[in-house]
């Protein structure tokens, strides 16, 4: 398997998938420049007009830093769009896009031919997340040009699926750009995910500890101080099955073991007055057991970088086997 363009441009095989409310320019930015694809969700910038001035900045910043560091360029951004049908600012979304050439669009939340024609008309790709086979072969005859397959233990809105089923059968038919996101901190799981074989590991969670990340740091010090026992599966908040910290369902008042199941009308609520997903109620993944600080970014990914190295070298010096 080979990417194209322009996913072989990173350094690290690491997505930086785009978190609600707290991926900003400034993350994405220090993503980029330490080797890996940086990402955003459009509906972080608000208002909407906000999007151009975001747009502005991570180009201009990014072809500044590829001046100043011809042998280390920074690595392509993405922007992430919701194209469910509820999503009214996705048409002024998609033409802000389209004006600063963005060059890869994660959809999510289904899969629309006119906005994967759309994205490639200026040259860029699309990548659809998908939670099962069914749905991936759906985004693939709609014409995204590759998936990210969101198996069970992710961040946020996760599949219940093992990443070994889900890539072993996304793989039996498709050949194309491949990134697996769930339960992913370390440079040994982005390995781990090459191994199963996706191209990329899509890592979220991790990134909320870090300086640039737009979260309270009550927030960022709960991602450190929590472990995979302590995330909490439940539909209840948004209407679409996730994973959240238990200690932020139980400041809203609610009992983690036993909430009751929810529905899409339920959408930004947490069950009691005032609690709202992702603002009250926190996503995050079950790879935080490997989270142990607060860093800039960019010392996460050389971190994570250092662990990819090691781990290959300790793969490469296992004995070969007997066939």
């Amino acid at each position: 398997m080979s990417l194209i363009a322009p996913l072989d441009r990173l350094r690290l095989p690491v997505i930086g998938s785009p978190l609600f409310i707290i991926s900003n320019p400034a993350l994405v930015i220090a993503q980029c420049k330490a080797g890996i694809m940086g990402s955003f969700p459009a509906l972080n910038a608000r208002p909407q007009a906000l999007l151009d001035e975001w747009l502005h900045q991570i180009t201009e910043e990014l072809a500044a830093w590829n001046r100043a560091n011809p042998d280390r360029p920074a690595a392509p951004y993405a922007v992430n769009q919701i194209v469910h049908r509820s999503n009214d600012r996705l048409e002024a979304d998609m033409a802000t896009c389209a004006k600063w050439q963005v060059p890869v669009v994660i959809t999510s939340l289904g899969a629309r031919e006119e906005v994967n024609r759309a994205v490639q008309s200026w040259g860029g790709i699309t990548l659809h997340d998908i939670i099962d086979d069914r749905f991936a072969r759906k985004a693939i005859e709609k014409g995204a040009n590759g998936l990210i397959a969101v198996a069970a233990g992710a961040g946020g809105h996760a599949g219940r699926q093992s990443p070994f089923a889900l890539v072993q059968e996304i793989r039996q038919w498709f050949d194309g750009p491949l990134a697996l996101s769930g339960a992913m901190a370390t440079g040994e799981a982005v390995l781990a995910a090459q191994a199963l074989g996706a191209d990329l590991a899509y890592i979220g969670s991790a990134f909320i500890a870090t300086d640039e990340a737009n979260a309270a740091e009550a927030y960022k010090q709960e991602i450190v101080a929590s472990k995979a026992a302590d995330i909490v599966y439940s539909d209840l908040f948004t209407g679409v099955w996730g994973n959240y910290l238990r200690g932020s369902i139980e400041r809203a008042g609610l009992d983690p073991d036993n909430l009751p199941k929810g529905d899409l009308s339920t959408m930004n609520f947490g069950g009691n007055a005032g609690a709202k997903a992702w603002r009250d109620i926190w996503g995050s993944g079950q790879g935080i057991g490997a989270v142990d600080a607060v860093l800039p970014a960019a010392e996460l990914v050389a971190r994570i970088g250092r662990e990819y190295v090691a781990a290959l070298e300790r793969v490469r010096a296992l004995p070969a086997p007997i066939l």
